[in-house]
């Protein structure tokens, strides 16, 4: 099922590897087109153009953005209580995580008078997309909000799609996530409009648009993303969920199918690779995939995602090898099933999340480890983070300098601003008697 990669016998460069190695991802640009009307007509006609867009869309238009505040209160009152208790254990887990992530600001006394101090400054009002498509994501909305929370931040949004199931309001335990962490708005929309509106509000709607636009969503939404981009702020553009798992001998074949498949029932373009220098370990890896997938409930979306061209297995000559592969892959992802894991782990630089150990799966990160499942996908985990407190947070410096210490800095400002050509820059420092 799965496809083959050798790579043994060869060191490949960091170009080749990007040519060579599964890949999955998406073509933001080729939507482009299509959701810049829509994003265009939300900025322009607010709510009724969002509205609008998710009947013809999904066909479900609920009586109003806002959710009302009963409907709120319903879905939390019926929330199964084994539902309600994992919930809660799993935002105590992500809240303690996050909580830590904080940091504290502190200055630098560059001399006698002389101090820069940096203190974090929590974003005003976020927008966090919790999406609804092929199922329901009460876990997104602990990983959006209680980062969010964590910062500081004062005023939250969530928007997340309609379902004409449940009256035209969004998913019930999506509502009851939201209760039990405290947030009282969420906007019944879904898609590239939920994005815009989010951007631009409505103010005859009474929507206020938002700071700053995190969440996951599909290649419509980070589209919609990438065009407010600058109107808002807005974390990564994620792609199709993906997972590496690097192996050697001693990983067991059944643990690795398992967590390969995992992910692989998240999305047709879900992308599960192993890296391994066993042959024996690929081949029982294979069979077990093979063995497995169709047992699982999304069996269909699950074989779609395994046997497309950005899953697979990359053979390699040894563990410096691959280790050397997992890091140009630079998952979503990683998990290490080798002797000495967290030695292995500790090599890597480039990966969303790294999961250590048999016993520290792909799944345990994605609901309850503590960790944020907001992740980079498609390799930008070389350049950029996941979801964390520190998103919502805004690094300013206060430069305060007494008389005394202008005066001892200011003729070397005087020189550069003379070197750059730029006189009135020395002129406003001589001017105060220096």
């Amino acid at each position: 099922m799965l496809h083959m990669t050798d790579l043994r016998g060869r060191t490949p460069s960091t170009a080749e590897l990007r040519r060579v190695l599964p890949r999955g991802g998406m073509d933001v640009a080729s939507v482009l087109p299509a959701v810049t009307p829509i994003v265009s007509d939300v900025r322009d006609r607010g709510a009724e153009a969002a509205l609008e867009y998710g009947e013809k869309f999904d066909q479900v238009r609920p009586g109003s953005v806002r959710v009302p505040d009963d409907v709120i209160a319903a879905a939390l009152g019926a929330l199964d209580p084994q539902v309600r208790e994992a919930l809660d254990v799993a935002a105590g887990r992500i809240r303690a995580v996050h909580a830590a992530q904080k940091p504290q600001p502190h200055t630098v006394e560059l001399a006698t008078g002389a101090t820069v101090t940096e203190k974090f400054i929590p974003v005003g009002r976020v927008g966090l997309y919790v999406p609804g498509g092929k199922a329901v994501y009460p876990s997104s909305v602990l990983m959006n909000v209680i980062p969010a929370q964590e910062a500081g931040t004062s005023s939250m949004v969530v928007a997340t799609p309609p379902q004409e199931e449940f009256g035209g309001w969004p998913h019930p335990t999506t509502l009851a996530a939201c209760a039990l962490l405290g947030v009282t708005e969420v906007w019944a929309v879904g898609g590239a409009q939920a994005i815009a509106l989010l951007a631009y509000g409505d103010d005859a709607h009474g929507l206020e648009p938002v700071d700053m636009v995190t969440g996951p969503g599909n290649v419509f939404v980070a589209a919609a993303k990438r065009l407010v981009g600058g109107v808002v702020g807005t974390d990564a553009e994620a792609g199709p969920s993906e997972i590496a798992v690097l192996a050697d001998a001693t990983a067991d074949a059944t643990l690795v199918a398992y967590d390969l498949i995992s992910q692989a029932e998240h999305d047709e373009n879900a992308a599960s690779v192993l890296i391994t220098d066993s042959e024996e370990l690929a081949r029982a890896v294979d069979a077990e995939v093979e063995r497995l997938a169709p047992q699982t409930l999304n069996s269909t979306r699950a074989a779609s995602a395994l046997g497309g061209a950005q899953s697979g297995i990359v053979l390699v000559d040894d563990l410096d090898a691959a280790v050397a592969v997992t890091d140009a892959y630079a998952s979503e992802h990683t998990e290490v099933h080798t002797a000495n894991a967290r030695e292995v782990a500790d090599r890597l630089t480039n990966a969303g999340a790294v999961f250590v150990g048999p016993y520290s799966p792909v799944p345990l990160g994605d609901y309850a480890a503590g960790s944020n499942h907001v992740l980079p996908t498609s390799g930008t985990a070389r350049f950029s983070a996941g979801l964390s407190t520190h998103t919502f947070l805004k690094p300013v410096n206060l430069i305060e300098y007494d008389e005394a210490a202008l005066k001892e800095i200011g003729p070397h400002i005087v020189v550069l601003a003379a070197d750059e050509q730029l006189p009135a820059h020395g002129e406003a420092i001589k001017a105060r008697g220096l």
